[in-house]
């Protein structure tokens, strides 16, 4: 079973980072106010990237890892994703 790291952009700009093994199934929570209590006020929310990890324990160190990135290089690994999946 695969894991995955992704990142929302919110309704106010900022991006939430998260990881879980069915993305559809977490941003359809995230968008229902039933995800991480930082998203339930800042809907709607956009699926900006995600990328795949072999386990759990992978995706968890990736999240930490993007999350200690800053804004602008955040907004570098979406540009990147963006560009690869055009």
């Amino acid at each position: 079973m695969s894991w995955y790291v992704y990142i929302l952009r919110c309704c106010d700009g900022t991006l939430y980072t998260g990881s879980t093994n069915n993305v559809p199934r977490r941003l359809m929570q995230h968008q229902k106010g039933r995800g991480a209590k930082y998203t339930r006020s800042r809907l709607p929310l956009t699926l900006v990237y995600q990328e795949s990890q072999p386990d759990r324990s992978a995706a968890l160190k990736r999240e930490a890892a993007i999350k200690g990135l800053s804004r602008q290089k955040k907004l570098a690994i979406i540009a990147g994703f963006t560009l690869l999946s055009e």
